[in-house]
């Protein structure tokens, strides 16, 4: 039952490098189609972020409520108009902080930022790089270290997963918003520990209250809803990267689909198909 998917992506032609299928907790499907490595999983990484996030809250060195500007460096202030100054981390992670260009540019991406005009009265969805790479910066100043290295021994160790590679900005912040790269598998562990509410192998990484809040829709957006960096559907949750990044959690059938891919012109293609692969299954 649980291979059908193989033949199905085979026939279609997609360019998929690996799937992974867990129920109840164990793998039922591992198939890989190209060679079992690190891949950039791109916005994928959002979701990393948002962990991040909410470990510091668990550690009481930020919120979502939190003003973000208070948390970047001070050299940066004096560059800040009144309406920024008025929005929270929340905002940026449920991509309402008003309207952005798709990514950061320029020698210094905190100040091209602080550049662009700014409504925040406008709690609107506006997908967006920057809001990522801003709450990165904020939970990095917050945590007083690289979000690596703070991730390290509270999420990716108890995980089993070594030091990933990852992107920063020209002022040295994690990206936050890309530039990651995982291997399936180590995807999809980050995809359990989110469907545990944070526990994996009897240890609590998260508190079950962060991972909920982070999956609960803030926002309607076109597919359904955006929590903090997750996407939100009528069905469960989903850890999302472009050209075919997916971690597609449905809770009520203890069910996760995990696949990296390079479709650039056909993920839509491949997110359907494994959509109705999980209504397939009992």
């Amino acid at each position: 039952m649980y291979d059908n998917i193989i033949r199905k992506i085979e026939k279609a032609g997609l360019n998929v490098h690996g799937i992974e299928v867990f129920r109840s907790g164990d793998i039922v499907l591992r198939h890989f189609f190209h060679e079992d490595r690190r891949y950039p999983i791109y916005s994928a990484t959002k979701s990393l972020t948002s962990a991040a996030v909410s470990i510091a809250a668990d550690e009481g060195k930020l919120s979502p409520d939190c003003l973000l500007y208070e948390l970047l460096e001070r050299r940066y202030h004096s560059m800040m108009t009144e309406d920024f100054k008025r929005l929270t981390v929340g905002r940026f992670m449920s991509m309402t902080a008003g309207k952005y260009p798709f990514r950061p540019q320029g020698e210094d991406w905190t100040e091209y930022i602080l550049s662009l005009p700014v409504d925040n009265t406008d709690a609107s969805y506006n997908y967006s790089n920057i809001p990522a790479y801003l709450v990165g910066a904020a939970c990095e100043n917050a945590v007083g270290m690289p979000l690596i290295d703070y991730l390290m021994p509270r999420l990716f160790e108890p995980l089993g997963i070594p030091r990933p590679v990852y992107q920063t900005s020209p002022e040295g912040h994690f990206y936050g918003a890309t530039g990651m790269e995982l291997t399936v598998h180590e995807l999809s562990l980050f995809g359990q520990l989110c469907l545990q509410g944070g526990e994996f192998g009897s240890i609590q990484l998260i508190s079950r209250e962060r991972v909920m809040d982070s999956l609960t829709a803030k926002v309607k957006t076109e597919s359904g809803g955006y929590g903090y960096f997750f996407g939100v559907n009528a069905h469960g949750f989903s850890i999302n990267g472009k050209w075919g990044q997916r971690c597609l959690v449905y809770p009520e059938k203890e069910l996760m689909i995990t696949y990296l891919s390079d479709l650039p012109e056909r993920a839509d293609e491949m997110f359907a198909l494994a959509n109705e692969y999980a209504e397939e299954i009992l």
